[in-house]
């Protein structure tokens, strides 16, 4: 029996807003004087993707992330050193919550979830406190923890037990829903928790379970 669903939050319950996107780079190129092409963000995120390195411990590190985004600002045409403040402001701004829009099936599901008397966490590989994140967007749940709070992020499996822990259930009676195999998928399932992926762009279409809405969760 099913007492708790764990929900991914970027890409999960939300989208990352326009100031996160491509012409959101290009404003902030131009405040560090670069000029940066819109057209080049796609090849050049998933280019940055492929030189991303995981801290050997699962330690939160931000480093990590402004490396990254810095990778995607050169690939869009920016260059050293005026890349490096560009690529702190836009990290800067996934802490913001007003950066972030819900899908639209977000609020009804966990409304459903709530009135079934189902326990709701949040548990998110960022520096955002997710339990701001769920007072902004106006989102009813029980706990939330972020990796930046905890200091491990999530394929760890102390992050998950410590959501579990505020929630007072056990693993077994717990569902981790997220978009990501390695980080949310295997790393609940390690933790002794089931899980389902959601695949909203449809980019694993071989793999179970696997839903491409929350309104296909069954519980």
């Amino acid at each position: 029996m099913i007492r708790a669903v764990l929900f991914d939050v970027d890409f999960t319950l939300a989208r990352p807003g326009p100031e996160l996107g491509p012409e959101g780079y290009v404003r902030a190129g131009a405040r560090c004087g670069l000029a940066l092409d819109a057209a080049l963000y796609e090849p050049a995120r998933d280019a940055a993707f492929v030189d991303l390195q995981r801290h050997p411990d699962f330690d939160h590190d931000e480093e990590i992330w402004i490396a990254f985004t810095e990778r995607i600002v050169i690939g869009m045409g920016g260059r050293q050193p005026a890349s490096r403040a560009c690529a702190v402001e836009i990290t800067s701004r996934w802490a913001r919550h007003e950066n972030f829009e819900l899908y639209e099936d977000t609020a009804p599901v966990l409304q459903t979830l709530r009135e079934r008397g189902i326990r709701i966490g949040l548990v998110s590989n960022s520096a955002r406190d997710v339990r701001e994140f769920a007072r902004h967007h106006a989102l009813d749940i029980d706990a939330g923890i972020s990796s930046f709070h905890h200091g491990k992020t999530k394929p760890h499996a102390s992050i998950f037990r410590a959501v579990l822990g505020l929630l007072e259930v056990q693993p077994h009676e717990a569902l981790m829903v997220g978009d990501t195999v390695e980080d949310d998928i295997e790393g609940a399932l390690a933790a002794g928790m089931q899980a389902v992926l959601i695949d909203r762009l449809g980019l694993r279409p071989d793999f179970r379970p696997r839903i491409e809405t929350l309104d296909d969760l069954r519980i």
